[in-house]
Formats: C-alpha cells, structure tokens, sequence
C-alpha cells in the first residue's frame, strides 16, 4: 500500500501546475453556471431545459474529441522528459492536424448529430425548439474548440502552468462578459449563450497560440517547415492515434452516461431536467477542479517515464491522492453548509429550486465518490496507459451505472416515464454516483497490479 510521507519538495512541483489549473479550471464550470444563472432567470423553465440539453449534446460531441489534449498532453511529458524537443514538437503538429481533420467531419455531420441527438433527448416541443437554436450556433466553433484542446494538453506536458492557466481564464472571461451582454443586455436569449461561446472558442485559439510561441521560443525549438509536413511522417503519427482510440471510446463511454442522464431527466418533466442541469453544473465545478490536480499528475507521472524515474513516478501518485482527498473534502464542506444558498444563486423559478434541493444530498457526497478516478485518470494519462482507462469506464457504465437503472427504474430504454418522477431522478443519481466510484475502483486495482503500491 502506499505510504504517505510529506514531501514538501515533490508536493511543490505538483501544486506549481495544479493550485494553478484549479483556478483556472473553476473558470469552465463558472461559465455553465454564468449560463444558468443568465438563462434561469428567464421567464420560463423551458429555456434552461433548452441550453441544457444544447449543451450537452455539443458537450458530448466535443468530449469526443477530448483524447486530444489528453493524449498530446501524455506524448508530449514523454519526449519532455527524454528532452526530444523533435517529440515535443511532433505531438503539437500532429494534435493540431488530428484535430482539423476531427473538426471537418464533425462540421459534415453536424445536420444528423442535432436531429438524432434532440430526438433521443424528448423534452417538450419548448426545450426541442429553443436547444436546437443553440446547437446550430455553438456547432461552428468546433474547429477552434478542437484546436484549444490540443495546445492546452501541449502546454501541461510542456510542464507549464502559465499558459494553460492564463488561456483558460481569458477565454472563459470573453464568455462570461459575452454571455451577459447578450442575453441581459441584448436580449437574445439562448441564443446569445451561444454566441458567446463561439466567440470565446475562436479568441481562445489566439490566446493559445501566443502561449505556445513563447513556450517553444523559451525551449529553442525551432519550427521547420518539415515538421509541418504530417503526411510525410505518418507512421509517427500512429502512437498517438492508438492512445487516442482508446481514450476516444472511453470518453464516448463516459459521454453515453451523462447524456443518457440528461435525456431520461428530460422525460420526467421540465422541473426534473432544469434541476439536473444546475446539479450537473455543480458536478463540472468538482471536476474540473479535482482535474487541475489531475493535470499536475499527468504532466509529472508522464515527465518522470519519459526519464525512467521510477521513485518520481510513485512519488507523483502519493502526492496526487494526497491532495486530491484534501479538496474533495473541502466540496463535501461547501455544499453541505452552503449548498442551498448556491442552489438560490442560480436560479429563482420556485418550482426548480424546490427540486433541485431534494436532489442536494448526492452532490455532498459527489466530491469524495467521484475524487478517485479523476486522479486516477490523471496518472494513467501519464502513463499513456489509455487502455486501462477504457477498460474501467466500461466496467463502470455497465455494472454501476446501467445495472442499478436496470434494476430500479424499470428498464434502460429512452420512454416515458410512468409513476414517480422524484424516484426515477434518485436513481439516476445513484447509478451516476456508482459509475464514478466504479471507475476509480478499477483504476487503483489495475495500478496496484502494475506494481505501484
């Protein structure tokens, strides 16, 4: 088992990347919960159903697509700790090529994603008019929102925390002070919650790329025009789509979940997917944050194989759990004195906020369930050991997410609801909540089994 000594020295060199993202990364949530709150105080529960179910499904579409940063953040720690900056050039060029290409096809078939994507979702006639007003805009910043997921994963593998941080945040400000212009200043509505983000996606390829130049200047890697030449080097390119594969069908898993979640809430009725939505968003606001501790694992756990440093690489694992359970227990303090006043923050529609009180326990415990495959994903990103990470969440979807529905809500289908609304929701948040535990479960025996205990 492990042993946790206090390592001041080893603790620094993750919080220098983590502490940073962390606050970073509570931009991403803040922003969903900026939508909420712009959008919830419309006049009408339908238009926060609208955005949600938008949201996801664009969510979806580009968590697709999120083996990008994942990988290209693994790839590049690598070559960062063999000092290749050869590799750490390559894994930018081709996480950008991969992600022009993605964006392409999604762009072709964005037509069908959005017709099969809001018949699966139900709803009412409202929430299906209003989401696909916010799903035509929001589909065209794919290309920037690939790209940005790409230079983000680059810059954590390049050990930086300046330019992840500072990328992050000046986009999720445009998008906050878009959003808020739009929709209460302008009146467009949902789809001012739109715009705003797809201006955000574009502004934050210019941030990125300003933050990559220097990081390159500041490393003497030289960009030659050969390096622009993927074709010509394809066979270098087939690692990397290997990782991507396997984390590409683990994020399809995870998506399915989530989305299957959001969807059957959209069957219990407007009040059921309004108050989903504002807990989901709380649910980000805990991911991303715990991710930030995830990204500093990533970036040392992938430094530390690239450098054959087996004592760095566990080291980096002790001090990741460590801090990972320090801020999961902080989340179970905010939301179990403060998460009524929260929950009032975000919207004023009495009969949302009343449900989504009832709801309110299992986001206390969220924060200490869901901490372990976080951190857990973080190191097997690093060890690019996207296989197991694949294995896990489909573990996890099928015995602790789909089987509890199974079992307790009658049936896994996508149909009408009949009988108690309020029950069917609880189960939705149990089997969340088995999924998530599931996945760290499987992680810890699959990395003890590697010899990391």
């Amino acid at each position: 088992m492990f042993k946790f000594q206090f390592n001041w020295s080893s603790h620094k060199a993750l919080l220098a990347i983590a502490l940073p993202m962390i606050l970073s990364n509570i931009t991403v949530p803040l922003l969903g919960l900026v939508d909420t709150v712009v959008v919830g105080h419309l006049s009408d529960a339908y238009y926060l159903g609208a955005v949600s179910v938008g949201a996801m499904i664009i969510t979806f579409v580009y968590s697709m697509a999120l083996f990008l940063r994942m990988a290209t953040t693994g790839v590049t720690a690598q070559a960062y700790g063999q000092q290749s900056p050869q590799g750490q050039l390559e894994a930018l060029v081709h996480g950008i090529a991969l992600a022009l290409g993605l964006a392409v096809v999604i762009l072709l078939l964005h037509p069908l994603i959005g017709e099969v994507g809001f018949s699966l979702a139900g709803g009412s006639s409202a929430v299906r008019e209003y989401g696909m007003s916010y799903f035509a805009i929001r589909i065209y910043g794919a290309p920037a929102a690939l790209i940005n997921l790409v230079l983000l994963g680059w810059m954590l593998g390049m050990q930086s925390a300046k330019g992840p941080v500072w990328h992050l945040i000046i986009t999720n400000c445009i998008n906050i002070v878009f959003d808020l212009w739009f929709v209460w200043g302008l009146g467009f509505g949902v789809e001012g919650v739109a715009w705003a983000s797809l201006i955000a996606d574009y502004s934050g390829v210019l941030v990125g790329a300003y933050f990559v130049r220097e990081l390159l200047r500041k490393n003497q890697i030289t960009v030659l025009p050969e390096s622009l030449k993927v074709w010509q080097h394809w066979q270098a390119i087939a690692p990397l789509l290997l990782i991507n594969r396997d984390i590409f069908l683990r994020t399809l898993c995870l998506s399915v979940c989530f989305m299957f979640m959001t969807f059957k809430g959209a069957r219990l009725g407007d009040d059921i997917i309004a108050a989903n939505a504002i807990l989901l968003n709380l649910l980000t606001l805990i991911s991303f944050a715990l991710d930030g501790v995830a990204y500093g694992v990533e970036a040392l756990v992938g430094k530390a194989v690239g450098a054959k440093n087996r004592e760095a690489l566990r080291q980096s694992i002790k001090d990741s759990l460590f801090w990972g359970v320090i801020f999961a227990l902080a989340f179970v303090l905010l939301f179990a004195v403060g998460g009524e006043w929260i929950l009032s923050l975000l919207t004023d529609i009495d009969s949302v906020l009343a449900t989504a009180s009832i709801f309110l326990p299992w986001m206390i415990l969220m924060p200490i369930i869901s901490m372990w495959c976080y951190i857990f994903d973080g190191v097997f990103i690093g060890l690019t050991r996207a296989k197991d990470m694949r294995d896990s969440t489909f573990l996890a979807a099928l015995f602790g997410f789909f089987l509890p529905i199974g079992l307790l809500s009658h049936g896994l289908w996508l149909v009408e609801v009949e009988g108690d609304a309020i029950w069917h929701n609880h189960v939705l948040w149990l089997a969340m909540s088995g999924f998530m535990l599931l996945r760290g479960v499987v992680l810890a025996v699959r990395l003890r089994g590697r010899g990391f205990d």
